[in-house]
């Protein structure tokens, strides 16, 4: 019996651990779910809890059908290098080597926005759970905790990665946004010095994190050229 619980452990099949926490770190139930989130105690991954904020997403009609507002998809790139840089380069540098950092561009609640960082080290993971949790990003507290996600592979669309996802953003599988081209350059020739591992393709920046009982911004790394701001 105890072999064949946990077999099932995480899948449809276990009528008890929601499936869904198991593989995304995220439940559109949330503390509702008839079934039990099991919060990992230690892990990789680190989830930061709707940290980006899409322009054009915040620019849709309330059904999301169409945008109400002009943002232009070179902006949005754009915008959205410049947050995952300012995100990826400061936790790095600050709490340790990352193996994979993911967005999702999803519209439902649990997953809008959220980040995932995977580090090397789950050491590295729980101090920047725990540091991150006191500071501000955007002018709004950030929100982090430690997640369950460690394969992106099973956390992921499908049928969105192949351009068939008929639930659009609110599939409740991760969309994940793509980084550019010269962001992910500019990732690995960094890595290359030293400074750690490129991203798995997802990217984005804005504003770095800051200290909330502070409001001093950091020094901009040499990429930065642009503004980003909206």
């Amino acid at each position: 019996m105890a072999e064949y619980l946990a077999s099932i452990f995480g899948t449809e099949k276990d009528k008890v651990n929601c499936s869904f926490y198991f593989k995304i770190g995220a439940c559109r139930h949330g503390d509702r779910c008839s079934r039990i989130h099991n919060k990992p105690t230690f892990s990789q991954t680190c989830l930061l809890q709707n940290l980006y904020v899409n322009p054009q997403n915040s620019a849709k009609s309330a059904d999301g059908s169409h945008l109400v507002a002009n943002v232009s998809d070179e902006e949005m790139q754009e915008h959205y290098d410049n947050f995952f840089e300012d995100v990826f380069v400061e936790c790095e540098d600050k709490y340790g080597e990352i193996e994979e950092m993911n967005v999702c561009d999803n519209l439902g609640d649990h997953l809008v926005g959220n980040v995932y960082i995977k580090f090397r080290r789950e050491e590295d993971a729980e101090r920047a759970v725990n540091d991150l949790n006191n500071r501000w990003f955007g002018g709004r507290p950030v929100y982090a905790e430690l997640s369950p996600v460690t394969d992106f592979r099973e956390a992921c669309c499908r049928q969105y990665e192949m351009g068939e996802c008929t639930r659009s953003g609110f599939c409740n599988f991760m969309h994940l946004k793509p980084i550019s081209r010269e962001l992910r350059r500019y990732l690995y020739s960094r890595r290359k010095r030293g400074a750690g591992a490129p991203p798995t393709g997802r990217r984005s920046r804005s504003h770095s994190p800051r200290r909330r009982s502070r409001s001093k911004g950091r020094s901009r790394s040499p990429r930065h050229r642009r503004s980003g701001r909206y």
